[in-house]
């Protein structure tokens, strides 16, 4: 098991395998992938229950779904540096005939993508559909999913949030990428949502928040409380309140870099900020 050093390390390659993909192609989602760093390196190198080789029918190990599929580039990371495929391949992204596309997709074969998820809302329907399917084989194995705050202002995703919780899938995790921002600005401002909390809560939820969703043991206490409320009946959302583009000070707070590469002069300042830890590809 990684200690909280060696993934704080981890998240700072990540990071720079992020700002270095995207800048070299002049396209993709940094800022929500620079968010979501910490969460999926503690959750493919802490907490899941995977095995060596993939497999896409998911039996006896713990699965995870990415909804907002945008932030592909965190994923290939994290999937590269966990073992899923060479990580040299990340040198590919968004090439044409490449395994790794601006959003994921399952005809090219890639190992760890479960779904394509180009189009927002519709990860946890797929996500639930796994959680019974677990329940209907009884294996007592978790499924987890990502999606993004902007996303649930999809209509799908509620459809689906009240399913789970009339169908008591409790064998599901759900986080919520909780950064306030998305595409064209502030959540607030193009479509205010109120407490999702209460939201969750009122649909027959249990709720976690985590208020530091950039910081390593607060993700992982997080995680730990989700895990102690499952199988009880309900499904589990974590609230991750994360800052979008996280680990480089002029991408944070904003959401100018959601969709937006930095130029040679910005990703060197950028990687200047998160120095080299475990080797580039």
């Amino acid at each position: 098991m990684p200690s909280t050093q060696q993934l704080k390390d981890l998240t700072t390659q990540v990071r720079r395998d992020i700002l270095r993909m995207v800048h070299k192609v002049n396209s993709g989602h940094p800022g929500g992938s620079l968010g979501c760093a910490e969460f999926l390196v503690i959750l493919f190198n802490h907490i899941m229950h995977r095995k060596e080789n993939f497999s896409m029918d998911g039996k006896d190990e713990d699965l995870f779904f990415l909804s907002n599929g945008h932030i592909s580039p965190v994923f290939y990371s994290v999937l590269a540096r966990a073992g899923y495929f060479p990580i040299k391949e990340l040198n590919t992204f968004r090439l044409i005939n490449s395994r790794l596309q601006g959003h994921p997709t399952t005809h090219e074969g890639l190992p760890g993508i479960r779904i394509a998820s180009g189009s927002l809302g519709q990860g946890l329907s797929v996500a639930i559909g796994a959680a019974e399917t677990k329940k209907l084989n009884k294996d007592p194995h978790t499924v987890y999913a990502l999606l993004g705050d902007g996303e649930l202002q999809e209509g799908q995703n509620w459809e689906a949030i009240m399913y789970a919780a009339a169908k008591k899938v409790d064998n599901l995790i759900v986080t919520i990428d909780l950064n306030g921002k998305q595409i064209d600005g502030a959540t607030d401002d193009v479509l205010p949502m109120g407490s999702v909390k209460d939201k969750f809560e009122a649909f027959g939820w249990d709720v976690i928040e985590v208020k530091a969703g950039n910081d390593i043991e607060a993700i992982l206490d997080g995680i730990k409380q989700a895990k102690v409320k499952s199988a009880k009946a309900k499904p589990v959302c974590i609230l991750l309140e994360t800052i979008m583009g996280n680990g480089v000070d002029f991408m944070m707070h904003t959401h100018a870099w959601h969709g937006k590469a930095p130029n040679d002069e910005q990703l060197a300042i950028a990687l200047k900020q998160n120095p080299e830890t475990l080797g580039d590809y």
